[in-house]
């Protein structure tokens, strides 16, 4: 900004200030059709499907862990044998 600052032209000072972030704020904002955003939808409809589908196998490998510990424990005899009691 090598212009010195003008104040009866205060809003071209502050285009000046602004225009190294225009760039980033397209990229951010940019400007949609109609067509665009639905094709957007879509497309973030197809990552939801695949992100549930995800979550439904990650609950279905929790669960069936789960399954395999109670298998476990249900295999595990429940106390050690106690010796037979002493003849006096």
């Amino acid at each position: 900004m090598s212009e010195q600052f003008n104040p009866n032209d205060a809003f071209n000072f502050f285009r000046n200030l602004w225009k190294p972030l225009e760039a980033p704020m397209q990229a951010m904002f940019p400007p949609v059709s109609e067509e665009e955003v639905e094709r957007k939808i879509q497309e973030l409809r197809v990552v939801e499907n695949w992100l549930v589908a995800n979550v439904n196998m990650l609950q279905m490998t929790i669960k069936t862990l789960e399954m395999q510990k109670a298998a476990f424990a249900a295999m595990k005899p429940a106390d050690k044998p106690k010796p037979p009691p002493a003849q006096p």
